[in-house]
């Protein structure tokens, strides 16, 4: 392996550390994985359906269905037949997951050095 490709491979891990540190935090903080409250975050003020969700999370088709199984199962998101189409299904906040999403403050968790540089904007 070249030497480029091990330094970006171990800057890689560290990123993904980094992520994995701040969702444990998160969790213990929200009670809600990091995904869900991506999910959470996607949905405000926008209704998606299931496969658009994972698009915009950047997941596969079975990871965003059991995220929205989940977030369904703690009141946070609610079903829509679609108007149009009434076999298609597009997900919504709840009062509760408006309220919840209202409560995230992430500046109240540590966030890793690393991270912090890659998201500020």
């Amino acid at each position: 392996m070249e030497k480029g490709q091990e330094k970006t491979l171990c800057r890689i891990r560290d990123i993904y550390r980094s992520i994995a540190t701040f969702e444990a935090g998160f969790e213990d903080k929200y009670d809600i994985c990091l995904n869900e409250g991506m999910l959470l975050c996607s949905l405000n003020g926008n209704k998606y359906s299931s496969s658009e969700l994972a698009e915009v999370l950047g997941l596969t088709n079975s990871n965003t269905s059991k995220v929205i199984k989940s977030v369904e199962k703690k009141g946070l998101v609610k079903r829509n037949i679609g108007k149009d189409d009434k076999r298609q299904m597009y997900f919504t906040l709840t009062d509760v997951g408006k309220a919840k999403l209202d409560t995230i403050k992430c500046e109240d968790i540590e966030v890793p050095e690393l991270l912090k540089a890659v998201i500020e904007v």
